[in-house]
């Protein structure tokens, strides 16, 4: 618990009172959604090496238990930030004026790395994405911005 800040357990404790139960803990299912809520972006493998389980109430992990899983993914260079992601979808951007087409986006999310199934699209573009235009391109800086909490980005 030495190397995390204390203004970050403070986070940390928030989040496992949301997400879990007072003394239990959180459900290790849910190592993934808590890690980030907490602005992190482990991939799936790295949820599972730390501990992340596929079905509810097989595990529960403790606050003094998350700590250092917390800590070990927050040092982990595997994870993309905002300013990678804008690198690849920039390939995306034929015209260079920082659109690309929704439908390469959402092949892209569907089909490629840790692939997100139909719901978690629909819902990822709910949540973030600004109207398509009439040629079907969607500005993909502010919605990077909006997935990555980065709001000094919308534009």
């Amino acid at each position: 618990m030495a190397d995390v800040p204390k203004r970050e357990v403070e986070n940390v404790e928030f989040v496992f009172e949301v997400m879990g139960s007072p003394g239990e803990g959180i459900d290790a299912v849910d190592l993934g959604d808590a890690l980030r809520a907490l602005n992190l972006n482990p991939t799936l493998a790295l949820i599972e090496k730390m501990g992340g389980t596929k079905k509810r109430n097989e595990k529960k992990i403790k606050l003094d238990e998350f700590l250092p899983i917390y800590s070990q993914v927050k040092k982990e260079k595997e994870q993309g930030c905002y300013e990678d992601f804008i690198e690849c979808l920039k390939l995306y951007d034929k015209e260079e004026n920082g659109t690309m087409m929704l439908a390469e986006l959402q092949h892209a999310l569907l089909a490629l790395g840790e692939s997100l199934d139909d719901e978690q699209v629909e819902t990822l573009f709910a949540d973030c994405m600004d109207p398509e235009d009439e040629e079907g391109f969607i500005p993909y800086s502010p919605f990077l911005a909006r997935m990555c909490d980065r709001p000094d980005q919308l534009k």
